[in-house]
C-alpha cells in the first residue's frame, strides 16, 4: 500500500433560499429578477445551492437554480399569511439545513434557518391616508392601516432588514427599534438601458410634462390634474400637454381622475407603455413630474434623471435621496395644486432660474450598490 487516501466525497454546500412567491409584477418583479441574476452566479459555484420560491419560473429563470412554483397563492391576505408562517415552516425543515433564508417580500416568514434576511420596498407603514380614499381604493388604505403590524411580525428574527433609501432606515430605527448596524442600504441597481437618452429628438412646440406610473390612490394624480387645470384656466390651451400613463379605466381612482378632468384640453390620458415607449415620451417631454406621496424609491425619477432635462418632484425625503445627483430639479408641495402650478407656468415661460442641482447623498453604512455587494454582506 502506498498509504494514499482517496478524497471523493462530495462537500456539502450551504444553501440559500430566496422567498419572492408575491413578485410578479413592476418595480418587485425587477428586483426579484436582478436578484437571482446575480444568485444564479453563486448557484454555479461549488460553494451554494440556491432555491427560488416563485409564483412561476417563466417570470425568472436562471441557470443553476432550483425552483419552487407556488402559483396558486390567492391575493388574499389569509392566504399570503398562511403561506408565509405555515407553508414556509415545512419547506425550511425539508431543505434544512438552510444557510441563508432571505426573503424578498416586507413579511418575515416563519422558518429554520442559520442566517435571515428581508427586504422590505412597501413604505405603506408610512402613508397618511385621507377618508376619501376608502371610497377610492380600500384595499391601499386596510395595506397602510395594518402593514405596519404585519411588518413586526418576526421582524426582529432577522439578521439583517433591507431598505432602499435612508429616510426609511430612519423610519424604521424610530417605528421598530431596530439596532442601527442591523439595517442595510441596499440601492437599487439600475437597469441596464439601451436606449439612447442623448438622442437629438426634436421636443414639440407646447411644453410636454409627463407623469409616469400607475393610478393607485399615494400616486397623487389629482394635484397634478388641478395643476394643469389652472394653468390651462391661466395660459389656455395649446401651450403646454400633461402626459399620463394612465387611460382612466384601469380602477376606480383612474375613473375618478378621467371623470374631473378627463376633459381638459392639456391633458393626455395616454394609457399603458411598453418600455420603448415610455423612453420614447420621455425623450420628447420637456419634463418629469412626479407628485407621488409614499415611495420606497421612485423609479420614473432616476430614469428621466438620466436625460438631463428638468424635472418636478414632491418635496418628500424618498424624492430628494432619489434625485441626487440630477441636474435640473425642483420640489412643490404634493399637497397644494397652486404650489406646483406656479412651478409649471415658469418653465412654460422659459424660465429655468430656480431649477437646482441636487448634491449627491451617501447613505450611513451599512449600505452596498450592487447584488454581489449585498449577497457578500449577507453571507460573510
Amino acid at each position: 500500500m502506498d498509504g494514499t487516501v482517496s478524497h471523493n466525497y462530495k462537500i456539502m454546500k450551504k444553501t440559500i433560499v430566496i422567498s419572492a412567491v408575491n413578485l410578479r409584477k413592476g418595480g418587485t418583479l425587477t428586483i426579484l429578477r436582478q436578484c437571482l441574476e446575480y444568485a444564479s452566479i453563486l448557484a454555479q459555484s461549488d460553494e451554494y445551492k440556491v432555491v427560488a420560491i416563485v409564483h412561476k419560473k417563466e417570470l425568472a429563470d436562471y441557470k443553476g437554480i432550483e425552483y419552487i412554483e407556488m402559483p396558486k397563492i390567492a391575493e388574499s391576505w389569509f392566504s399570503r399569511l398562511w403561506c408565509e408562517y405555515v407553508t414556509m415552516y415545512k419547506i425550511s425543515k425539508r431543505l434544512s439545513p438552510v444557510f441563508l433564508w432571505l426573503s424578498l417580500h416586507d413579511t418575515t416568514p416563519n422558518v429554520k434557518a442559520q442566517r435571515r434576511a428581508v427586504y422590505c420596498h412597501n413604505p405603506f407603514p408610512f402613508y397618511r391616508w385621507k377618508w376619501r380614499e376608502l371610497f377610492l381604493n380600500y384595499r391601499i388604505v386596510c395595506f397602510a392601516c395594518f402593514s405596519k403590524y404585519i411588518y413586526q411580525i418576526n421582524l426582529h428574527k432577522n439578521d439583517y432588514v433591507l431598505v432602499q433609501q435612508q429616510w426609511l432606515k430612519d423610519q424604521f430605527i424610530k417605528l421598530f427599534h431596530l439596532p442601527v448596524h442591523n439595517i442595510v442600504v441596499a440601492l437599487p441597481t439600475s437597469a441596464k438601458s439601451d436606449i439612447d437618452t442623448t438622442c437629438s429628438r426634436s421636443l414639440p412646440s407646447s411644453y410636454n410634462f409627463i407623469y409616469s406610473s400607475y393610478p393607485d390612490i399615494h400616486k397623487n394624480f389629482e394635484t397634478l390634474c388641478r395643476a394643469a387645470a389652472l394653468l390651462e384656466k391661466e395660459l389656455g390651451a395649446g401651450k403646454f400637454k400633461v402626459i399620463l400613463t394612465v387611460s382612466g379605466n384601469e380602477n376606480r381612482y383612474a375613473r375618478w381622475l378621467y371623470r374631473h378632468w378627463g376633459h381638459l384640453k392639456s391633458i393626455e390620458f395616454a394609457g399603458f407603455m411598453s418600455r420603448e415607449q415610455l423612453y420614447r415620451n420621455y425623450a420628447g417631454a420637456h419634463c418629469l413630474v412626479f407628485p407621488s406621496i409614499v415611495e420606497t424609491w421612485g423609479l420614473p425619477i432616476s430614469e428621466f434623471a438620466a436625460f438631463g432635462k428638468p424635472m418636478l418632484l414632491a418635496d418628500l425625503p424618498y424624492a430628494h435621496e432619489t434625485a441626487s445627483g440630477s441636474c435640473q430639479t425642483a420640489f412643490f408641495d404634493p399637497e397644494n395644486p397652486k404650489s406646483l402650478m406656479n412651478r409649471m407656468k415658469r418653465l412654460v415661460n422659459g424660465d429655468v432660474s430656480f431649477l437646482k442641482e441636487i448634491p449627491h447623498q451617501v447613505p450611513a453604512e451599512p449600505a452596498t450598490n450592487t447584488w454581489k455587494e449585498l449577497f457578500d454582506l449577507l453571507l460573510q
